[in-house]
């Protein structure tokens, strides 16, 4: 009987044992014994499992980042004060008379607003300035998009938290409207309301679209979209039956505009922890600042350190944990070198970068050079960028990254480490006792040649270390690239 026994084990989409399925028997005649897996021991283990297959992604928490639930909780937080405050808004536009902040009456003000309890108002008037407000959304909608559409995903998390910044001025703008004298002055203040929360749909929406391709790990993009639906859908509904009894009780001036700053306060707040909580994996400029800085100054083979231990040469990347920590939401510098020698993390600015520019610009940087072209183009000949390092300020430096027409994200992460650690070279060589730096082509070609052999074993040390170095987050605009034809005895 023993050699007829069949198991057949049952898993969900984790791997979870949900059931074992054993057939024993000989033949024709043979039984199906069934056991479950799952054990409840209360009542609030189904409904909670019932609750999170509606509300999380299926396979949850395999199936998404480790930084997916922090996230969620601030997120569901601030989307709750912000239907609240929303409502408080849409009341005062849609009011016609300003609350006393003496009394609970209501008096009669000179400047009615654009719905209920304006009696001069035609339907005719309403329509036209909800088309000015929407005209003028969707033009500032196309800008936007035109002028930040490539930044959006590098820079997800700054461009989360502006979104609801604008979403909140949009409401001040809001409540400050009835106060507003009637006319051009009132549309100008609602037009502007409606372009910033133009603005908050492109920046918004654009943001957690790169935001919930970080989370989805199991190639379930669209299934962490729909349930973050369905979470801000139940967190709006709960916000406006809470905001109900709040406009219904709230209805001084004063109180009015105090609940209204709380709740505007309280969204940010939630709205910034909740961007703090992602540990985005893709290399930006702010996050492969301080993950090169780190890096190059713990290989000890460069000697960027004093201190560093001879004996071994270990690389100590950072996690992105660690990086989420230390990283700004909105960055201040663009070329930062990040010291850890202390122990805790001390930023130096360098300068600036820029890569992908254009060839005219790149030429324009080395102008004013002794560097002739041919000199730099055939250092780089079997590189697939170009870069310059021209004077921006005392101790401070401006890279300028070429990129070549085969240029990787391998090649463009090697330029900007290049660069860097050009950078802080050349800052280390400004402040020695002697005063007198090296060459600027000079450091550019020392520093390409420490990293050549040696930058393949920097991506492996950051693969292992759970960064993604095979998605291209460095460039925010609109990139350039050249083909370099070399033509010899011309």
């Amino acid at each position: 009987m023993d050699k007829n026994r069949l198991t057949f084990r049952e898993t969900d989409e984790a791997g979870n044992p949900t059931a074992t399925f054993i057939y024993s028997g000989d033949g024709s005649k043979g039984r199906v014994d069934v056991i479950s897996s799952s054990k409840p021991t209360s009542w609030s283990k189904p409904l909670f499992s019932s609750l999170s297959d509606v509300f999380l992604p299926s396979g949850y928490p395999h199936s998404v980042s480790d930084d997916y639930l922090p996230y969620q909780v601030f997120d569901s937080l601030q989307a709750f004060s912000s239907s609240i405050a929303g409502l408080l808004s849409s009341r005062a536009v849609l009011q016609g008379t300003k609350p006393n902040s003496h009394r609970n009456t209501q008096i009669k003000t000179n400047n009615p607003g654009v719905g209920v309890g304006n009696a001069t108002a035609s339907p005719t008037s309403a329509l036209l300035l909800h088309i000015l407000q929407d005209t003028s959304g969707r033009i500032a909608t196309i800008l936007f998009a035109h002028r930040v559409g490539t930044a959006l995903e590098p820079e997800c998390k700054s461009y989360r938290l502006a979104a609801d910044i604008f979403n909140d001025i949009a409401m001040i703008l809001d409540c400050l409207s009835p106060g507003v004298p009637g006319g051009a002055m009132r549309v100008a203040v609602l037009s502007a309301a409606g372009v910033l929360r133009a603005l908050c749909g492109v920046a918004g929406g654009s943001s957690k679209a790169s935001l919930s391709a970080h989370f989805a790990r199991w190639g379930n993009l669209a299934e962490v979209n729909a349930k973050d639906s369905s979470q801000e859908t139940v967190i709006s509904l709960f916000g406006m039956l809470v905001g109900s009894l709040v406009i219904s009780h709230i209805t001084s001036f004063t109180t009015t505009w105090a609940v209204l700053l709380l709740l505007l306060a309280t969204h940010l707040s939630m709205n910034y922890a909740a961007v703090r909580a992602v540990q985005m994996t893709s290399l930006n400029r702010q996050r492969a600042n301080i993950v090169f800085s780190a890096l190059l100054a713990s290989d000890q083979v460069l000697a960027l350190r004093q201190d560093q231990d001879l004996k071994s040469n270990r690389l100590t990347p950072l996690t992105p944990a660690q990086v989420a920590r230390q990283e700004r939401i909105f960055p201040n510098g663009t070329l930062q070198w990040t010291d850890w020698s202390t122990g805790s993390a001390s930023v130096q600015t360098l300068g600036s970068a820029k890569i992908g520019i254009s060839m005219a610009l790149f030429l324009d940087s080395i102008k004013n050079t002794s560097t002739p072209l041919d000199r730099l183009t055939a250092l780089f000949q079997d590189e697939a960028y170009m870069l310059f390092l021209s004077p921006l300020a005392p101790k401070k430096w401006h890279v300028s990254i070429l990129l070549k027409k085969e240029c990787s994200v391998a090649d463009q992460l090697k330029a900007w480490a290049h660069g860097l650690l050009a950078a802080r070279i050349l800052r280390a060589e400004s402040e020695s006792e002697s005063g007198s730096g090296s060459d600027i082509f000079d450091v550019i070609e020392k520093t390409l040649s420490a990293l050549n052999g040696r930058f393949a074993g920097y991506l492996h040390a950051l693969g292992g270390a759970g960064w993604d170095v095979d998605i291209a987050a460095l460039e925010t605009g609109a990139g350039k690239r050249v083909d370099v034809d070399v033509d010899v005895g011309i």
